[in-house]
């Protein structure tokens, strides 16, 4: 967000808005009903098996992972809860998917290990920011672009699982995606720790003096 004090008014539907705290939002009733849709794609997908149906919930629920930042953006109504929300769904979305097709083997459990193992480390930064007084580091370029390649790649790998006649042009162009997604969610990773160290030695050093 950005330092503009919040009564300098910005021309309408340009720059972003002031974190405010309101919680019903338009952003925010977009977010939650995200989240609504990674239970319904678990029933679907590892319940009745209607692949084809999850294959829609997914490709919707991936399709509309920037709209509600962009609504906030477009109506100034950025909400400190909103800025928690929509990382949450995206990652909901990506853990819960990942797992399914582990459990179906739609992916092999070495993408699941390789996954999860930085989700363990992002969480471990978490903690010691939380303990040095911070909250969660703002969402980098590099995450989002990471968080957008996998959640358009699950959609294919499932296509190509449940389709035959897609299957190899749909499994190329989603493993090509779920790789680089997965590298780039790494170095997004990688960033966030290093964030992190910075702001817990800048305290220390605080301290110190």
């Amino acid at each position: 967000m950005s330092g503009r004090p919040a009564q300098q008014q910005p021309s309408p539907g340009a720059g972003p808005s002031v974190v405010g705290d309101r919680i019903l939002t338009l952003p925010n009733v977009i977010s939650f009903v995200r989240l609504l849709g990674v239970p319904l794609f678990l029933y679907l997908f590892l319940v009745v098996e209607a692949d084809v149906a999850a294959i829609v919930v997914l490709a919707v629920g991936g399709t509309t992972d920037w709209v509600d930042g962009w609504v906030a953006r477009r109506l100034r109504q950025v909400s400190r809860l909103g800025e928690l929300l929509d990382p949450f769904a995206d990652r909901l979305y990506i853990l819960a998917t990942v797992l399914a097709f582990t459990a179906r083997e739609v992916v092999p459990w070495e993408f699941t290990v390789a996954l999860f193992g930085r989700e363990l480390l992002l969480l471990g930064s978490l903690a010691v920011l939380r303990r040095h007084g911070y909250g969660p580091p703002p969402v980098h370029y590099v995450g989002k672009t990471a968080t957008f390649l996998l959640l358009a790649a699950f959609p294919l790998l499932l296509l190509a699982s449940a389709v035959p006649d897609t299957s190899v042009s749909a499994s190329s162009a989603g493993w090509a995606l779920a790789w680089w997604g997965l590298v780039l969610y790494w170095v997004a990773g990688a960033l966030y720790v290093v964030q992190a160290g910075r702001l817990v030695r800048s305290v220390r050093r605080g301290v110190v003096s």
